[in-house]
């Protein structure tokens, strides 16, 4: 769905009726759930593609004019294949837990990066680095942290400094089951991070840390039904950027996974989690996220929803949607080498995000009230 009228709408049309692009070199490392989608997407909006990854099966399932590179994706590796013609970008798709190391080894090529691993460190930390070796590295690109993001800060640009800024998101399955009522759409590691990491939130303009899982409590999701909301660390670089007095961010997930994590997490081992939490490409899944901004001056409520279907599971979309769209942004754009958050970029970023959301078929509605 197309935003309302306005600028952005506006800017949307100039990025649909655009033709001319130069054709860019895009390295993917990591062929995951998300990864191997951004690279097809890519590699069907033109670019060429070249994708890293360990795991031989993942990189048989490419389209053959996607060149799949078996191996560690290294500094060496990837200094090998960056374009002697024209312009490279290269894509972070690992794991969150190695996602930082494999910054720190490219931050030196003098290229653009697509962050789109939740590494717990802090990637502004290179910003002196990036700006010595000419790179550009925009991070967190994905639904939540990512688009929720950029549209708080486009609340921001509307209405000013915000009184409350609350984010809802979650990929779950699209019926809950006897057991987890869970199957992992990205790094199964990631997921457990996310459960053990303590929640920072901002209450009072201050930023506090809680402890992860907590705040539990039921929401209604329409058309899904009763799941469980709980705090957990996404809020990342809008905590000291997005003005505001208070911020949180929930996770969703069906009633029952929680309390069976809490129950079991002590007697399970992270490879029995991971198998249990297993990809099944055949379960009816779903994306949805509340973005929810108010002001002064009003209220912003935006809702993300996607359903997995043939073109790739919802969370590949909606996460891999947006790192799409800022590989061609970022190509456009000549942004200046240092490090991005995603609420830093100007709406014309924004709009190429609802571009890429609307023909990758995820929906977003905006309701605005005074």
């Amino acid at each position: 769905m197309m935003p309302e009228s306005g600028h952005l709408a506006d800017l949307c049309r100039q990025i649909c009726t655009s033709t001319s692009r130069i054709v860019t070199s895009v390295i993917v490392a990591g062929c995951g759930l998300v990864g191997a989608w951004i690279g097809d997407r890519l590699h069907h909006s033109g670019h060429e593609v070249t994708m890293i990854d360990t795991d031989t099966a993942r990189l048989a399932a490419l389209e053959s004019q996607i060149m799949g590179i078996h191996g560690q994706a290294t500094r060496e590796v990837i200094s090998t294949h960056l374009s002697s013609f024209g312009k490279s970008i290269i894509v972070n798709a690992l794991p969150g837990r190695i996602g930082h190391q494999f910054r720190l080894e490219v931050c030196d090529l003098g290229v653009s990066i697509i962050d789109v691993s939740f590494s717990p460190e802090d990637p502004r930390e290179l910003q002196d680095a990036a700006i010595n070796a000419h790179t550009s590295i925009i991070f967190d690109t994905g639904v939540a942290p990512g688009f929720s993001n950029m549209l708080l800060a486009e609340a921001v640009r509307r209405q000013g400094p915000l009184s409350k800024g609350l984010i809802k998101v979650g990929g779950n399955p699209t019926k809950p089951d006897d057991a987890w009522s869970y199957m992992a759409p990205f790094s199964p590691s990631d997921v457990i991070e996310e459960y053990t990491r303590p929640a920072r939130v901002l209450r009072d303009g201050s930023v506090i840390v809680l402890p992860a899982l907590s705040d539990r409590h039921l929401i209604d999701v329409p058309n899904k039904g009763t799941m469980e909301a709980f705090l957990t660390d996404g809020l990342r670089s809008v905590l000291d950027t997005i003005p505001s007095v208070s911020l949180d961010e929930f996770t969703i997930r069906w009633p029952g996974h929680i309390e069976r994590y809490l129950d079991q997490k002590d007697h399970m081992d992270e490879s029995s989690l991971i198998s249990e939490w297993s990809w099944d490409p055949q379960r009816p899944e779903f994306t949805w996220m509340e973005v929810v901004a108010e002001s002064d001056s009003g209220t912003i409520r935006w809702v993300v929803e996607a359903e997995g279907n043939a073109s790739g599971s919802s969370m590949a979309r909606t996460t891999g949607a947006i790192t799409c769209a800022l590989v061609e942004w970022t190509d456009q754009a000549e942004l200046s080498p240092g490090i991005y958050s995603p609420e830093a970029l100007p709406s014309d970023a924004l709009a190429h995000c609802l571009h890429w959301y609307d023909k990758s078929g995820v929906g977003i509605t905006c309701d605005e009230s005074s």
